[in-house]
């Protein structure tokens, strides 16, 4: 799989769901995890947090919206309920991309969604559990980016077997052949 994915959270007050969001991320190869304006204290976290995730993966801590720094190439993208946000299903993930959820019992305040590129929302028929959430976002990424076959057409039938991946020859790009006069 191409590309990198980080996941962080907005204003969270609860710990325990910091740290479920985190092993998660850490299960699905997240790249980094970080919180913006958190009261996450590492220890609670690590409470659910049985793979230690900040062992093993950059945990990046801002204090507020204006203090958030990503990679140049990264895409932000809110994780949020509101009419306007495109359905997770039908979303083209970043390759390289930065989720962020927000508060248990409120929204992403309106300064972050404005830094957003996308925001996207779980077509579900109520709030769900931010761990949850997350972990439904970092698997539908995992399905949309990653290399799998494809599903079966019939109920129970099995599932197309993948090529294996063969390399080819070298391809020029036309701009590097335009530079070099050909």
């Amino acid at each position: 799989m191409r590309g990198y994915f980080g996941i962080g959270v907005e204003g969270i007050s609860k710990s325990m769901n910091v740290g479920s969001l985190f092993r998660t991320a850490h299960a699905f190869g997240a790249s980094f995890v970080f919180t913006i304006g958190a009261q996450y204290e590492r220890i609670e976290g690590e409470r659910v947090d049985t793979s230690r995730a900040a062992q093993s993966v950059p945990l990046y801590e801002f204090d507020s919206v204006a203090a958030l720094r990503l990679p140049s190439d990264c895409t932000l993208v809110g994780i949020e309920i509101t009419d306007e946000a495109t359905l997770l299903p039908s979303f083209r993930h970043p390759r390289c991309a930065a989720y962020v959820l927000g508060p248990e019992r409120g929204s992403l305040s309106p300064t972050l969604v404005a830094l957003c590129e996308s925001v996207v929302k779980i077509p579900t028929r109520f709030s769900i559990n931010l761990g949850i959430a997350g972990a439904i976002v970092m698997y539908d990424r995992l399905i949309s980016v990653g290399r799998y076959p494809a599903r079966a057409v019939a109920e129970g039938g099995a599932p197309e077997v993948l090529a294996p991946h063969e390399f080819g020859p070298p391809r020029m790009r036309k701009r590097r052949q335009a530079a070099k006069g050909g």
